[in-house]
């Protein structure tokens, strides 16, 4: 029938309207076949859908839209990494809704069919034939053919089929639809899940509604198409993209299609949510014990807002070792909870015939914000021994220390007042360290501070703490326990223009103890200093032109002044009290002492310049120099020990540099300089580089202090190839003239798979050094395991950052 006649039987009426309305004919057909009449309207549109290019019979349909890197918008190809080749590219689905799983396809959705010819059998079926299209609801099929059971409510379609939707697209030899329910099977089918970037093959595939898939003898794999560097192949394959978890049994990991390893029943993420399940496991080597450990971690996703991590871990020579780690998310704020336990540490017990051999550790930390202003803070830390943690230790967040902190702290600050109570105490873990050595607990310290005014200040600082140890044994003034009252007024004046400001200021330090086991008389005494200050600078700056860059300059010099008189002190202990380290920051410090059982005599001036170079364009600082020394008019007699007391009427000249030439490049020197022998008491330089993409990474470092110390510090990843890259760092100390640190390693990565294999040596807290090999794997989509990265990102400034961004990248190839 011609294309007219087929119009005028229409128009006749020929097409009736039944539950599943039929037409008998031939021609270009275009209709409704549920519920609807044809509409006379669309017989003269042919298949839009044609111009997309549509798979053959046994094509992967992740060909089609894998898009070649060098054909990529710029755009996109700054989404994707430099190791992959290319990127998934969904094309636009026009007329196609976001998925909505409350009304999958079917039931009493109209379907619409189009093809090039058809023929109808009035109510019993129609057959289509050239360019079928088959839409219901958020559904499209092609096909060459297909045929419309009415009766049955059945859709059979053969030829190369070809689905896509939200987030998918299927292809296969044949397929069967079924009108009412939405389900759909394909034969020798392969699928793309464009989110995760899964692609896989199966002997049938059934789509059982928008977000789930059964699949029976299938592969899937994140690789790109043509790669099977991995792939998991089982009997059955079940994917929910709406809880974004996979499930498979008898399954297999296969590598380059050889299988190494097996599962009876495995779940898998298909995206980037969280899920229960096995990670992947970790393993190395370390001369801590006898050498080889693995660890098998299994991640408990317990609900949307806690969860735990249980990691058992084999140790040669010392036995099982098991952690746990528990992390909760509250509308206050995040708690974790690490747990560390061996029962019977055979390499302990030998190195230590006396010592337990049940080990063990615990580290918990909460934070939390109470009310606008309020927060809370509770850090606990404890373990079994003092070699716990060099020997046993992978995921508590502390590392190797003499004491461990246990604080729990309450503070409220708003924009003029701040306050905080604070229990603290200490797990002292060198038994070596003598007891007049080891910390005082604060039980409590409170603390409140306020600033009223404008121009002219009134600033207010108290605190009270109550010092305790276990003072057994000691003498003098380290038996002394108790409590200091310590409260700071001060009134400034505070004028600031834009081209400089100058600071005089009143400020008083009272002090009251009430200390007891105190051996120098009454315990009760008080001790009050005067400061006066005042501060000044000025501010200069110039604009000019520097390689076709227009920077501003700035020019800021300063003066600070500052006196106190000298308090005999030697009767008060020395509860928490130090003497500062000296550095360019320090020069406008009021006093050299921190802590409250100290207070400095001075009667010094600070004269100090910095200049800057900031980017008129950017704002960018490119360069910032400062340099600066003190003057003493009186010798300094307030001392801590033998410390603190001095003659020298000048200090070194104190000076920092620091250079930012380029986006990714960096340097940064300070130190101490003596002008009067021509010497550098101390000095901290390095050099921090990393490449936009933060492929290349390189540290450089160097530090000095008077011959005590001397280290030279070098780190660096850069690529070997497009896939490979090259990881190392060595630590070497001067003045012992050994390499007291060493990382060297590789990583792999590529767009479905990475791995990191590194040694390392490192120098205990023992004076011993430690060897280990770490290794991680991390297959794209299904999550990763092992230590190797960690360590890295420790070990060389900007690494984190890398992985960072590999993580936020990978799979992004699958998400245009």
């Amino acid at each position: 029938m011609s294309q007219i006649s087929w119009l005028r039987a229409i128009r006749a009426g020929f097409a009736v309207r039944t539950r599943h309305a039929a037409v008998g004919g031939i021609g270009q057909a275009h209709g409704y076949i549920a519920g609807c009449t044809l509409a006379c309207s669309l017989a003269l549109t042919p298949l839009a859908l044609a111009a997309q290019e549509q798979p053959r019979s046994g094509q992967d349909v992740a060909a089609l839209d894998w898009t070649p890197r060098d054909q990529l918008t710029e755009e996109q190809r700054e989404q994707v990494p430099t190791y992959c080749s290319g990127a998934y590219v969904q094309p636009p689905l026009p007329g196609l809704a976001e998925a909505d799983t409350a009304n999958p396809a079917g039931g009493e959705l109209p379907l619409r069919a189009r093809s090039d010819q058809a023929r109808y059998q009035l109510d019993r079926q129609a057959v289509l034939t050239g360019n079928v299209e088959i839409t219901q609801g958020n559904l499209r099929v092609t096909s060459d053919s297909a045929l419309y059971d009415q009766q049955a409510g059945a859709v059979a379609l053969s030829g190369p089929i070809f689905s896509r939707g939200n987030g998918f697209a299927l292809s296969g030899s044949g397929a069967q639809y079924d009108v009412d329910t939405g389900v759909m099977r394909l034969n020798t089918a392969n699928f793309l899940l464009y989110p995760s970037a899964m692609r896989g093959t199966a002997d049938q595939l059934v789509r059982q509604t928008e977000t789930t898939f059964a699949i029976e003898q299938g592969r899937l794999t994140t690789c790109e198409p043509g790669n099977n560097a991995w792939s998991l192949v089982a009997s059955d394959i079940f994917l929910n993209r709406e809880t974004g978890v996979g499930e498979a049994t008898h399954v297999r990991l296969e590598v380059k299609d050889t299988p190494v390893f097996y599962w009876p029943y495995l779940t898998f993420p298909i995206d980037d949510r969280r899920k229960s399940g096995l990670l992947y496991p970790s393993f190395g080597t370390s001369n801590t014990g006898r050498g080889l450990y693995a660890a098998v971690p299994y991640y408990f996703n317990l609900a949307p807002n806690y969860d735990a991590t249980l990691t058992p871990q084999y140790i040669h020579g010392r036995g099982l070792h098991t952690e746990l780690e528990g992390r909760y998310l509250s509308r206050f704020g995040a708690s974790v909870l690490a747990l560390g336990y061996l029962a019977d540490d055979d390499e302990f017990g030998r190195e230590f015939p006396d010592a337990d051999t049940e080990r063990w550790g615990l580290d918990f930390n909460t934070v939390a914000t109470l009310g606008p202003g309020w927060t809370g803070l509770i850090d606990y830390a404890a373990v079994s021994d003092d070699e716990y943690l060099s020997d046993l230790n992978r995921t508590l967040e502390i590392s190797e220390a003499t004491h461990l902190l246990r604080a729990g702290q309450l503070s409220y600050t708003d924009s003029d007042r701040y306050f905080e109570a604070i229990l603290s105490g200490y797990q002292t873990l060198d038994e070596d360290i003598s007891r007049a050595s080891r910390p005082y607990y604060q039980l409590p310290e409170l603390v409140y501070a306020q600033t009223v005014g404008d121009d002219l200040e009134f600033n207010w600082e108290s605190q009270y703490t109550y010092f305790w140890r276990d003072n057994e044994g000691l003498t003098g003034l380290e038996q002394a326990i108790g409590s200091r009252f310590r409260v700071t007024p001060e009134v400034a004046l505070d004028l600031r223009e834009i081209w400089g400001f100058t600071r005089p200021s009143v400020l008083l330090d009272h002090t009251h103890y009430a200390l007891e086991d105190y051996d120098q008389g009454s315990g009760n005494f008080s001790r009050t200093v005067p400061f006066f200050q005042w501060d000044n600078g000025l501010y200069f700056d110039r604009q000019f032109e520097f390689f076709g860059a227009d920077f501003n300059q700035s020019l800021e010099p300063r003066l600070y002044y500052v006196w106190s008189p000298a308090k005999d002190q030697d009767h008060i202990p020395d509860f928490d009290t130090s003497l500062t380290s000296f550095y360019f920051s320090q020069l406008f410090q009021r006093d050299r002492y921190v802590g409250g059982d100290r207070v400095g005599d001075n009667n010094r001036l600070t004269a100090a310049v910095t200049t800057r170079f900031n980017s008129l364009e950017t704002g960018t600082e490119r360069a910032r120099m400062s340099i600066g020394q003190i003057y003493y008019y009186d010798e300094r007699e307030v001392g801590l020990g033998t410390a603190g007391t001095e003659t020298r009427s000048d200090s070194a000249l104190a000076g920092e540099l620091a250079l930012r030439p380029l986006d990714g490049l960096e340097a940064r020197v300070s130190g101490l300089w003596d002008a009067r022998d021509y010497s550098t008491e101390q000095g901290r330089s390095e050099l921090i580089f990393h490449s936009e993409d933060y492929r290349w990474l390189l540290n450089l470092g160097h530090t000095y202090d008077d011959d005590e110390l001397e280290q030279s510090d070098v780190g660096a990843v850069f690529p070997v190839s497009r896939h490979i890259s090259a990881v190392g760092r060595w630590v070497y100390d001067r003045v012992d003239d050994r390499t007291v640190g060493t990382l060297a390693g590789f990583e792999y990565a590529s767009c479905c798979w990475s791995v990191q294999l590194v040694a390392q040596k490192y120098l205990r807290s023992n004076e011993e050094i430690d060897n280990r090999i770490l290794f991680q794997v991390q297959l794209t989509g299904l999550g990763g395991g092992g230590s190797a990265a960690g360590e890295i990102s420790e070990a060389v400034f900007g690494y984190e950052e890398r992985q960072r961004r590999r993580e936020q990248m990978t799979p992004a190839f699958g998400r245009f």
